[in-house]
């Protein structure tokens, strides 16, 4: 059965914003993130001693990026470069989408909604994973990190803005189905709506602190409360 309150942020959604790392792929699953922050950090170091070091001590592709403008514009450009091309290798050996994740696709977008990913990761990346596995025809637009500007990663409302634009749709009729607290804190500062997929245990806790409308553990649950008929008004 549907929650009461799923239900009722998918019946006052028109845009749907899935992100990518988590909901529709676990992308480091076959290139496991520790060693791709390392590789990253070691780049950095060799532009940036202090910094590299820094780097070295987080196991989060991410957050080696979000480190380089401290090293300058050209280690933040050096490390985009490198991280994208760790993220297209790593979701080509990724395997299977996120059970469920095909459905809720494929349900959103055959309910007549627009359809997109919202990520951190780079657009190249969910563009090869989507084609891959021949999911591109039920996504209406990839919204991936703009390049070399870590700081407009979520939980920067930015890509939220942007997808509801080029979506043609209101920010506030748009959901986003996200794994972190980063995803909600971002939908929150966007007025959209949020769906907390809690994939791991203990992150129902987190998710429900960081303000998300309704909680999954499954991205069937998704897909099964997308398919539900409009309520009569």
């Amino acid at each position: 059965m549907v929650p009461e309150n799923l239900a009722a942020t998918v019946a006052a959604t028109s845009g749907v914003l899935f992100d990518f790392d988590g909901p529709v792929c676990d992308v480091f699953a076959g290139c496991p993130a520790p060693g791709v922050a390392r590789e990253l950090a070691a780049i950095l170091a060799r532009i940036d001693a202090t910094t590299g070091k820094r780097a070295l001590e987080t196991d989060d592709p991410m957050e080696v990026l979000r480190l380089a403008p401290h090293a300058g514009e050209k280690a933040v450009c050096r490390i985009e470069e490198s991280l994208t091309a760790a993220e297209v290798t790593a979701v080509k050996a990724a395997g299977m989408p996120v059970p469920g994740a095909v459905e809720s696709l494929n349900a959103a977008h055959t309910s007549g909604r627009q359809v997109a990913i919202v990520s951190n990761n780079s657009a190249a990346s969910v563009r090869e994973f989507l084609a891959l596995h021949n999911l591109d025809r039920f996504v209406d637009q990839v919204i991936g990190r703009y390049p070399s500007r870590p700081d407009l990663m979520k939980p920067s409302p930015y890509s939220l803005e942007r997808a509801a634009k080029e979506l043609g749709v209101k920010a506030s009729t748009c959901t986003l189905i996200g794994d972190s607290t980063t995803d909600i804190e971002a939908a929150t500062r966007a007025g959209s709506m949020t769906i907390g997929f809690a994939n791991k245990p203990g992150k129902e806790a987190s998710l429900a602190a960081a303000g998300a409308g309704a909680i999954v553990t499954t991205m069937a649950t998704v897909a099964e409360a997308l398919l539900m008929p409009p309520v009569a008004r």
